[in-house]
């Protein structure tokens, strides 16, 4: 980094810093803390989602994912693409959510199922899963910084060993902290819609100059074609030995789509709107977001791809290979002659130059890293290691997830490294503040506001946010620390979620959306998913130290191995669980999947058992007689001649700029993106399947060519709208009215600042206390 990088970093550093500490005098009750004073137009919310959609974790986590398996599985995504747009067109979720006025979700759970115990329960459970998944998030920004600006493992301080890597994660985490104790969601708002006007254009250049970087004739597409059978990185119809990241995604997509649409859903920016229709509308229009951030991660993954398989970048290849492993070797391995044997054996090894159509095609098994992966197992095993799978998997893991980091940082000159460190820093901020304030509001408003008997004073409830945010930056750092990743990033985050996911979608979904609903179903369904995914978890943290050893010592290797290889039999190629001394057979995609199956049907048969009445969703929705604030919620037409209007989720609400938007999203979606390019390609392949040469072309157009214009296009509009939308949210700031009550706290299953006009509702209608 020259002394222009560091200016390119620095000076726009200093700016969303004091935009955030600027935002403070704008703060003047809890509703401004928690929501914004409910008073942000469409693009502020979509500009700070666009920041929000890029960050290093995900980076990390794509390239990590693609550099394994590949291009072709995600085509089949398409399948989707009608179900998920249509749901957002209707605000599937998001719009009820808006409807109750609840500031957190653990507000609306009491609300909903009139229990505090469920709400405390929920909130605590949701906020532990959160921390523990996202608590990587430092350390895997941490370590890119480390690995991509090349700094040194430790420096010395006053004569004492100070961790870099603690010391950037320290750096990463305080700016996100002093945001949000700055304003909580105004101040994350505002400084994220910046960030996303500042990324947009970054984005459109970083996708330009890697494509300008390497030839896709001569580059590129060999490297993509090069893959062995049943594995292939272009042909969708080619995918069936790919494990991990293979199509069972595909199902675990759906499902997901369906069953947590509401599952993380709160208060934030998600209750920060002007009205309902703004928040769907932001969420309609966010649905463009899908060009960005995949585009840059699809770069960057190609980047990687090409530099570290080609031959005509084989000696850089050998270079980063060969920094990376010496550097994991400094990370893990701390006996000092063991740690200077194996970067001994890793630098013996020799360039490699993988000739395409001469050479075997590349495999998940046998590719140009696997020497380096077998000759860490091999030096681990050699110096008696009682660990050494273990160390082997860490290895594996840690190198995995620098190999982006090292490589961008040889494929960047002066001032370039600047820009792009600037992107990264900007991502990291806009998700880590999103992220931690996700679960310090949870704490504060779920798991300490419900033991109040009276509500606390605007500023103490500020302060309390204040307190908590710091407490949760610390833990983050702490577990950043001390708590070893072993998976791949996606996978690992998926198994430590699943203990909230496993089971809260149905008591969600049917929260918002079903009369049916019991708190004992909520009850069960949560407790189930939670105790089966801890069961899973277990197990694979503890399978290469301590099950495997014990199954191996009883000789019960060879029996369980053949169970589960007959038990997952039926479901091959999809699920293949075979005995593995270094990691678990059921990988974490497969346990989420089953357990919310399970947790589904508890949910629906201990409803069924246990309800009394049909709950009254009017009285939680603010509609009908308890549509107290004279809110006009417009009516669906459901004939049949109004299907076009239906398809693009289009109401009374819709003035005929969101008409356009959202047309112009149908269009582009169900006629383009699933008709043409999706539709057609399986029709066509159907009768006259393409040669591989084909696939690279259809890849080029559909994936880069077509969405980088579209990303061209769009980044010009949104930025502009956000910058009235930013100023437009200041003018709305100094002429708004504060209501001291609207702070979250329940009664009766109402808001406190709903409470006496509902009590006057229900004595019109003669609704009881148990009818509530």
């Amino acid at each position: 980094m020259t002394l222009i990088d560091w200016l390119i970093v620095i000076i726009p550093m200093i700016f969303v810093i004091g935009l955030a500490l600027y935002t403070t005098k704008y703060v003047k009750g809890v509703v401004d803390f928690l929501s914004a004073g409910r008073l942000c137009g469409r693009y502020v919310l979509l500009a700070g989602d666009m920041a929000n959609g890029i960050s290093i974790l995900s980076i990390v986590m794509y390239c990590e994912q693609q550099y394994k398996t590949g291009y072709a599985v995600g085509i089949w995504g398409a399948i989707m693409i009608p179900i998920t747009l249509t749901l957002a067109l209707f605000g599937y979720c998001i719009y009820r959510f808006r409807e109750t006025k609840a500031q957190s979700f653990g507000q609306f759970l009491e609300m909903r199922y009139g229990s505090k115990p469920l709400r405390v329960f929920a909130s605590t459970l949701r906020t532990t899963a959160e921390l523990m998944a996202h608590a990587i998030m430092p350390a895997i920004a941490g370590r890119f910084f480390l690995y991509f600006l090349g700094f040194p493992q430790y420096i010395t301080v006053l004569g004492h060993q100070v961790s870099v890597f603690v010391l950037l994660m320290t750096i990463c985490v305080s700016i996100a902290i002093f945001i949000i104790c700055c304003g909580g969601t105004m101040s994350i708002v505002i400084t994220d819609a910046i960030q996303g006007m500042v990324c947009l254009p970054l984005i459109v250049f970083f996708s330009g100059y890697l494509l300008w970087k390497f030839n896709w004739s001569t580059e590129i597409a060999p490297i993509l074609m090069d893959r062995s059978e049943g594995e292939s990185f272009l042909n969708p119809y080619d995918v069936l030995r790919l494990r991990d990241f293979n199509l069972l995604t595909l199902v675990l997509g759906a499902a997901t789509t369906f069953l947590h649409a509401a599952s993380w859903i709160g208060g934030g920016a998600q209750g920060a709107a002007t009205s309902p229709h703004e928040q769907k509308m932001a969420s309609i229009m966010g649905r463009w977001r899908g060009f960005f951030s995949p585009l840059l991660y699809l770069i960057i993954s190609i980047a990687v791809l090409v530099f570290l398989n080609h031959e005509h970048f084989s000696s850089e290849a050998k270079q980063v290979r060969t920094e990376l492993s010496a550097r994991v070797a400094c990370d893990i391995v701390k006996d000092k002659d063991l740690q200077k044997k194996l970067i001994t054996n890793i630098e013996a090894i020799p360039e490699q130059k993988h000739r395409i159509g001469v050479d075997a095609p590349l495999s998940d098994k046998s590719n140009l890293d696997t020497v380096y992966i077998d000759t860490a197992r091999t030096t681990f095993e050699e110096a008696g290691l009682e660990d050494s799978a273990y160390l082997t998997q860490q290895f594996r893991t840690i190198y995995h997830q620098t190999m982006m980091s090292v490589t961008v940082r040889k494929l960047m000159g002066p001032g370039m490294m600047g820009l792009f460190c600037l992107l990264a820093i900007l991502a990291m901020i806009s998700t880590d503040d999103s992220f931690i304030f996700s679960s310090v509001l949870t704490i504060v408003q779920d798991t300490i506001l419900p033991f109040f008997k009276k509500a606390p004073s605007p500023r103490l409830h500020i302060w309390m946010f204040r307190i908590v945010a710091i407490f949760v930056g610390l833990l983050f750092l702490f577990c950043s620390c001390y708590m070893a990743q072993l998976d791949y990033i996606n996978l690992f985050v998926t198994i430590v979620l699943s203990t909230w996911l496993g089971g809260c979608g149905p008591m969600m979904i049917f929260g918002l959306y079903g009369k049916f609903g019991s708190k004992q179903g909520a009850w069960a369904s949560l407790l189930s998913g939670m105790f089966l995914s801890l069961l899973a978890i277990f197990m694979q943290r503890n399978w290469a130290n301590m099950i495997y050893p014990y199954l191996e010592d009883r000789n019960w290797v060879e029996p369980i191995g053949s169970l589960l290889t007959m038990i997952s039999k039926p479901m091959n190629p999809l699920i293949v669980w075979e005995m593995n001394p270094e990691k678990f057979p059921i990988n974490s995609f497969e346990s989420y999947l089953f357990t919310m199956i399970f947790t589904l049907i508890v949910y629906v048969v201990v409803s069924h058992f246990t309800r009394h009445h049909a709950f009254n969703l009017d009285r939680m929705l603010h509609r009908g007689e308890y549509n107290i604030d004279g809110t006009v919620k417009a009516k669906i037409d459901w004939r049949w001649s109004n299907i076009i209007h239906l398809i693009a989720g289009i109401t009374d609400e819709h003035t005929r700029g969101d008409k356009v938007i959202s047309y112009s999203l149908v269009i582009y979606t169900y006629v383009y993106h699933f008709g043409i390019c999706f539709l057609m390609m399986v029709v066509w392949n159907t009768v006259s399947p393409w040669p591989l040469e084909w696939w690279g072309k259809y890849f080029l157009l559909t994936q880069i060519i077509v969405p980088a214009v579209a990303v061209a296009i769009t980044s010009i509009w949104f930025s502009i709208g956000g910058v009235f939308g930013i100023i437009q949210l200041f003018r709305n700031l100094q002429n708004r009215v504060v209501d001291p009550l609207d702070n979250g706290m329940v009664e009766d299953g109402v808001s406190l600042a709903d409470e006496a006009k509902f009590h006057q509702v229900d004595e019109k209608l003669h609704i009881s206390d148990e009818e509530k």
